[in-house]
């Protein structure tokens, strides 16, 4: 998922350079991508069986490959931006159906490392940019842009072999069990809302710098370091949510999203405000050491709080932010990238704010949650 997702961010400049792809196609292409995911999540919410399906998982699997190896048969900006609309449904059913079967598995067969293991669960995306970012890095040297999406696209093949095998429950637990009834559900909607409000406000902030923050920085500094900030991002990315899962088992889940989004946030206005190679490298760090350890802590909060689709519906949020940051960024780009990152940072303490009110008097303590998507 995190090569289909996000390998287009290290082959844009290449399609720029040597397909004639336009910035404002360029442009298209990310929105198109955006819009798919949003789809993916949506039929997570209006087909809860979808995210119980092995069928729905192989199925984007396959999908997801296929989109990868299809960009560089053709030159059609049309088929290029159909493309990536589907690889962005396939990429969110992958995202909902394997994050649901995780933690539906982790909470109907308690783990002793369970934090961990749903830490480096999430980490998969972070690998997924590294490697993506490091192959793409390699074929630049010595290939074409052609090149760059058909080597990614068998190494998504790769990883997605054991994928193909993951063990879905037919029915998350509890989801129809007739002694639990409706009444019986913790009213916990007040702290849902404010995180579906926290986790969309940063889908606008983290796309903004997703977008963005690799190509200020190679205007800033160019050379190697502005052509390996994504690279950077993604190996921060790896472990960064095992470390936070980690903090988790002792600090409150909900203080820890206030406090990597307001990391994060600082991470963005970075480069915008003081700029250098040293202030480059600290914003890939701490951009990519928090943003999947939000998505972490945050659908693990929502799964807490035992919202029916709680994955689904939060990452919908997140996908309609997503398309929203391009949108508010436009605007600000005839002056430069400071602008956008800085707006991006804003979105993002805006962000840390909506989770503030949900640590207040958040319900640590429900007893197991008897449904995640």
């Amino acid at each position: 998922m995190g090569i289909g997702r996000f390998v287009y961010t290290p082959i844009l400049p290449l399609m720029h350079e040597q397909a004639g792809l336009s910035s404002a196609l360029g442009a298209n292409l990310a929105t198109a991508n955006f819009a798919g995911y949003l789809a993916g999540a949506l039929a997570g919410i209006a087909a809860p069986a979808l995210v119980r399906s092995t069928l729905a998982l192989r199925s984007s699997l396959l999908v997801l490959v296929a989109t990868l190896a299809l960009m560089p048969v053709t030159h059609d900006g049309t088929a290029w931006f159909g493309l990536r609309l589907v690889a962005g449904a396939a990429s969110a059913l992958v995202f909902v159906i394997a994050v649901s079967a995780m933690l539906s598995r982790l909470q109907t067969h308690p783990h002793p490392h369970a934090h961990h293991l749903v830490g480096w669960g999430f980490g998969g995306v972070g690998a997924g940019i590294a490697l993506s970012g490091l192959l793409v890095a390699a074929v630049q040297a010595a290939s074409t842009w052609q090149a760059a999406w058909w080597t990614c696209a068998a190494l998504a093949a790769v990883l997605g072999a054991p994928a193909w095998r993951l063990a879905l429950q037919p029915e998350a637990a509890g989801t129809r069990t007739p002694a639990a009834p409706h009444a019986e559900r913790p009213r916990t909607h007040r702290w849902f809302l404010a995180l579906f409000a926290s986790y969309t406000f940063e889908g606008i902030g983290y796309i903004i710098a997703g977008t963005f923050l690799v190509a200020a920085i190679q205007k800033d500094v160019g050379g190697r370091l502005g052509g390996g900030a994504w690279i950077v991002v993604g190996l921060a990315a790896l472990p960064s949510c095992a470390l936070w899962t980690r903090l988790a088992r002792r600090w409150s889940r909900p203080a820890l999203l206030l406090t990597s989004l307001t990391i994060q946030a600082a991470g963005i206005a970075l480069p915008a405000l003081l700029g250098g190679a040293t202030s480059a490298l600290v914003s890939a760090v701490l951009f990519g050491a928090t943003f999947m350890g939000v998505s972490t802590i945050a659908l693990s909060i929502g799964s807490h709080l035992r919202v029916p689709r709680a994955v689904a519906l939060l990452t919908a949020g997140y996908s309609i932010g997503q398309i929203l940051g391009p949108l508010l960024a436009a605007p600000l780009l005839h002056h430069g990238y400071q602008q956008a990152l800085l707006l991006g940072s804003a979105m993002v303490l805006a962000a840390a704010t909506a989770s503030a009110a949900v640590c207040v008097r958040f319900p640590h303590h429900l007893g197991s949650v008897t449904a995640t998507a």
